[in-house]
């Protein structure tokens, strides 16, 4: 079974993480976020990933060279030489989609974070016997977004509603699909979109169906959604892997820690914090909501929250890190600095306070 993923552009959304490494290799909990999907892919017998990428592949495919043999999963790249929306990728992909099995093949969107239920779509899909199935999530704002309207019996969709001005349903689309290899004759190689060109015609024709996604869901491209999803990720590793998260007089809530990061005495760590790998977090530091990448240093008594802390970047004694600051990579913040919404481009010593969110170029 094969699987693609939408990586698509320039990941502008998570600058400054995305000025040193492609989106979908930014950490999310400690693991790179395609990394989380293309795990639950290959845990449900996918076994060829293809990314649809129009940005650095060779970035890409170096790093995920490693994975594959680790994984046991091939992985291949559809390079686009202009953008092609959500649909034109799969044109561009079809021959390495179809192997003539017949066999479904899924779809993700490489900014989305859950717990992946892909083997009940596939028998969800399996039981409707239509042409499509997308995965659907419950929002309380229904308003920001494209509205699936279904049959809720069913599951079969009826239209879509862009941004609704009055309620027609609280469901929107989740960024993961299973398609029948059928749905690929239905694009063209150019740029277009599935949500608002492909999928409204095969609802026309009654062969799309939606599942209501189980569990949590995020779409985590920003910081501040970043954020939440770090919250929603750890809250539900703590149901299903709780041995995962860190315990301890120090932890608070939910924390997961990278065995070789180490931390001081007289800290006070969590709810919903995520420490990687090679960091150090020297004693009496406080942190909440935040991510600290791979070899970071924080040093005496330093207090961050709601932030994200770029790789090998360092926070001083006594500094404040608050209101989504984003650090990006190698990123200094010397002793007592305060910043409230900082984001730091990367290589940049911060001497002086951030009183307000502001760029630090």
């Amino acid at each position: 079974m094969k699987a693609l993923i939408l990586v698509g552009g320039f990941g502008t959304r998570l600058r400054p993480l995305t000025l040193s490494v492609p989106k979908p290799l930014v950490e999310f909990a400690n693991k790179p976020m395609i990394l989380h999907q293309i795990e639950a892919l290959k845990a449900i017998g996918v076994t060829e990933v293809v990314l649809a990428i129009n940005y650095q592949p060779e970035v890409m495919m170096n790093f995920l060279k490693d994975f594959e043999t680790k994984l046991e999963i091939k992985i291949t790249c559809s390079q686009e030489t202009e953008p092609l929306g959500t649909a034109g990728p799969l044109a561009l992909a079809r021959d390495k989609l179809i192997d003539g099995s017949g066999e479904p093949f899924f779809v993700l969107n490489s900014d989305v974070i859950s717990e992946y239920p892909l083997k009940q779509m596939m028998e969800f899909h399996k039981v409707h016997g239509g042409e499509a199935s997308i995965m659907v999530t419950k929002v309380d704002e229904p308003s920001k977004y494209g509205v699936v309207v279904m049959e809720e019996s069913t599951g079969k969709v009826e239209k879509f509603v862009e941004k609704p001005k009055i309620f027609v349903g609280n469901k929107i689309n989740a960024g993961i699909y299973l398609l029948n290899p059928s749905v690929l004759d239905r694009i063209e190689l150019k740029p277009t979109s599935i949500e608002k060109e492909v999928f409204p015609k095969i609802a026309a024709e009654d062969k799309l169906y939606a599942m209501v996604l189980p569990g949590f869901w995020m779409d985590i491209g920003q910081p501040r959604d970043y954020i939440t999803g770090l919250r929603l990720y750890l809250e539900s590793l703590r149901k299903k892997s709780s041995s995962k998260l860190a315990n301890g007089p120090h932890i608070v809530g939910n924390v997961l820690v990278d065995e070789t990061a180490k931390i001081g005495e007289g800290c006070l760590i969590g709810p919903d914090v995520a420490i990687g790998p090679g960091c150090i977090v020297e004693s009496g530091v406080r942190l909440s909501r935040c991510s600290v990448m791979r070899g970071v240093r924080i040093k005496k008594h330093a207090c961050i929250s709601s932030s994200i802390i770029g790789w090998h970047s360092t926070v001083g004694q006594w500094a404040r890190v608050e209101n989504l600051t984003i650090l990006g990579e190698d990123v200094h913040v010397c002793d007592e600095i305060y910043s409230n919404g900082g984001v730091v481009l990367p290589h940049k010593e911060i001497k002086s306070s951030i009183l307000k969110p502001e760029i630090v170029m």
